[in-house]
């Protein structure tokens, strides 16, 4: 009964872990989970008052399919200010999440067959929606430049297929933040071959430790008429159960997507389209900024409490988002072990649980995340170094790092 493509796909492993483990705190486990990709901060009470004040003026019908006019225009406004984007309202379309933007936006820019450039590691659904839309990923390992795609890598997997690029500054599950001389070395590559580049920026705004981030739409109009920008408000604002988020992108190809998700879901809540408007014209600076302090502590915390736990070995400091990536071939005790053997190892004997990097396409790695409290990562740290003060390590594999 079911087709090749649903045959073929499998769950969302970031998903399927994050509720296996919910489910098992809700039974009553001591574990301490690093998994997610959910800030624990609450929504701000500026969204939440947009939202009940939505309610009690009726705004409960349906909206149009790209969103409420207001709503546009704030997120217009603010790519302009905060990111240096030029869009008008008409190229803004409202989504049931930045991840229902990114789904829709291959159909929108794929034939059949075409190519899609990911760099690896990548988020674990980028391939699979890459593959929905009949368009094939092609994947290249960045291992070995700093997790970051080079415009000479770039340049060398182009074919005639080849349609677009897709990028993700800061990348989940990295955390790398790409400068701007080096997005405008891929983006000549791209303009060079005329590839469509889409530009995941849901964590744009959480940024540390000198980092700057740098919007793909904001080098030029040359690059803008080109490139897709995804964002929401999940990450920065907390608002992840709102589902609500959005693509800009050139006049036509904000029309097309607007036209398949007439097709599909139509428009976002109403309710949380008016959330999204509160929390952007809403004063949230000093929250957003008081957030930002806090996360910079736990992921200092989370990095320096790495860096006491050997052989675990963090590949590069977190410089956007919430997450340390971490090489744990070092833990290895046979020649089988990958990091999903490690992740559940961490569950069962130290009570924390991470999640293992084989659906990013690193297979030697696992992501923690610094979305929790400072306690819950002082305590996750304690007993990850208690764990490894207890374990076994002298049939280490040859796969260990030097």
């Amino acid at each position: 009964m079911l087709s090749t493509r649903a045959r073929t796909l499998p769950a969302s492993s970031t998903a399927a872990l994050d509720a296996h483990v919910k489910a098992l705190l809700a039974d009553g486990a001591d574990i301490i989970n690093l998994t997610g990709g959910e800030l624990d901060f609450p929504t701000p009470e500026q969204a939440a008052d947009g939202a009940r004040r939505a309610i009690a003026e009726g705004h409960t019908r349906y909206t149009p399919v790209a969103g409420i006019g207001p709503l546009r225009e704030a997120i217009a406004q603010r790519l302009a200010t905060r990111w240096g984007c030029s869009y008008e309202a008409h190229q803004i379309v409202t989504t049931n999440g930045a991840k229902q933007a990114l789904a829709q936006i291959f159909t929108v820019l794929c034939e059949p067959g075409d190519e899609v450039i990911l760099p690896a590691p990548y988020w674990v659904s980028f391939p699979h929606m890459i593959a929905l839309a009949g368009a094939v990923p092609v994947v290249l390992d960045t291992a070995g430049t700093g997790f970051k795609l080079t415009p000479e890598a770039l340049r060398a997997r182009i074919t005639p297929k080849t349609r677009v690029l897709l990028l993700n500054s800061p990348s989940n599950p990295t955390g790398v933040v790409y400068e701007r001389s080096e997005l405008q070395a891929l983006t000549a590559v791209a303009l060079e071959h005329d590839l469509a580049i889409v530009s995941d920026e849901i964590y744009g705004d959480l940024v540390h430790e000198g980092a700057v981030f740098t919007s793909v739409a904001s080098l030029g109009p040359d690059v803008a008429e080109r490139t897709v920008t995804i964002g929401g408000f999940s990450k920065t604002y907390a608002m992840t159960g709102w589902r609500i988020g959005f693509a800009a992108a050139p006049a036509p190809v904000a029309a097309a997507l607007s036209a398949v998700q007439g097709h599909t879901s139509s428009a976002p809540s109403s309710i949380s389209q008016y959330a999204a408007l509160a929390a952007l014209t809403g004063d949230t600076d000093t929250e957003l900024a008081r957030r930002a302090a806090e996360l910079d502590v736990r992921r200092t915390l989370m990095r320096d409490g790495l860096a006491d736990l050997p052989p675990l070995r963090l590949t590069g400091q977190p410089q956007g988002g919430f997450f340390a990536f971490v090489d744990v071939r070092g833990l290895y005790t046979g020649p089988d072990d990958d990091a999903g053997t490690v992740a559940r190892d961490l569950l069962e004997h130290a009570g924390v649980a991470v999640m293992p990097g084989r659906d990013f396409a690193a297979p030697h790695h696992v992501r923690l995340s610094y979305a929790v409290s400072a306690d819950d990562i002082s305590q996750a740290l304690h007993r990850i170094g208690t764990y490894l003060k207890t374990t076994d390590l002298t049939a280490t594999s040859e796969r260990s790092p030097s």
